[in-house]
């Protein structure tokens, strides 16, 4: 074999291998004949003519990404920056219109993110763009729709990721945010400490209204048996003047006892001389008999000076004179 045939043979065997060629999943290529477009190859082994036709470019079919930052400002003149993630496709039907009628797809679809965003965040209050971020979004892949498909591009979905105001501005809104939770916090502590006073009141009345009866139910008890000790001590010959006086004399010893038991009680109980307790028996009797002999007098005196009442004569008119004294 000739050294001319042999390259001859290997040329022409690259060139028969480049004759086929491998299309991955999910992709597209263009072929072009003599720089005009003439076929769209998609995935799987494909054959072209070699040295006629060339591979123009690869198309990729999958989901795509473009995360789009943009600086705007709000109604209230609050600049913030917004994260925009556009998601985006290829329409296999339209890979012609993809490959030659856009050139940079992704500054194209910044373009019109900036437009649109910058268009409806002006309209809405720093609150209300938090508030309403999923319209904005709607609203960019609405104007991205109209405006791809025609470039043969499918806007899957778009996504406000983040909102980010001036650190001044966020640092204002937790402050604001602060100040609300603590004004909440004392309404509660407040209503709180409103019911736990109401709740102490109300206790402590039931407490004096049971102490009040208590006390009312222990005098009542006490006055039982000081009338069941006066009627024992008349039995055995005591008036009643004296065994008042001496069921006082009783009730004031057994309050020296009481006082004198408690070690650390610094109560002092005046008169407190020996013979305090027989002056006061004395006293009592003597003014029980001044009080007994002022009411006798009394009782003597009103008895003279009633009138006797008048005495009627009997008639017949006894019952037209009736009426008139009436």
């Amino acid at each position: 074999m000739s050294i001319p045939f042999i390259i001859i043979f290997v040329i022409a065997f690259f060139i028969f291998l480049s004759s086929f060629f491998t299309v991955k999943q999910q992709s597209s290529v263009i072929i072009e004949r003599f720089g005009k477009f003439q076929s769209v190859r998609n995935s799987g082994l494909q054959l072209k003519i070699p040295v006629v036709d060339r591979i123009a470019g690869r198309v990729n079919l999958k989901i795509q990404q473009l995360d789009v930052i943009i600086e705007t400002k709000t109604k209230d003149n609050v600049f913030i920056k917004m994260k925009v993630s556009v998601q985006f496709k290829v329409i296999q039907e339209s890979v012609y219109e993809a490959f030659y009628k856009l050139e940079y797809p992704h500054d194209q679809i910044t373009s019109y993110v900036f437009d649109v965003v910058r268009a409806e965040v002006p309209k809405l209050k720093l609150d209300d763009v938090f508030e309403r971020k999923d319209d904005i979004a709607v609203a960019v892949k609405r104007e991205l729709n109209e405006a791809m498909s025609t470039y043969g591009y499918d806007i899957i979905n778009t996504l406000v990721t983040d909102i980010d105001p001036d650190i001044q501005v966020k640092n204002a809104m937790n402050r604001i945010n602060a100040a609300d939770r603590e004004k909440t916090a004392a309404e509660f502590e407040a209503e709180s400490s409103r019911i736990r006073i109401v709740a102490k009141a109300k206790a402590e009345a039931e407490s004096k209204r049971l102490q009040g009866q208590g006390i009312a139910d222990q005098r009542r008890e006490i006055a039982r048996g000081l009338v069941e000790s006066v009627e024992v001590l008349n039995n055995v010959g005591i008036n009643s003047q004296e065994a008042s006086a001496l069921i006082v004399v009783t009730q004031h010893y057994d309050t020296l006892q009481a006082i004198g038991a408690d070690a650390n009680s610094n109560l002092i109980l005046l008169p407190n001389s020996p013979q305090a307790g027989s002056d006061m028996l004395n006293n009592m009797v003597a003014s029980f008999s001044a009080s007994n002999q002022v009411g006798e007098m009394m009782k003597k005196h009103n008895k003279k000076v009633e009138k006797p009442k008048p005495i009627l004569p009997q008639s017949g008119y006894e019952d037209d004179i009736q009426p008139e004294i009436k």
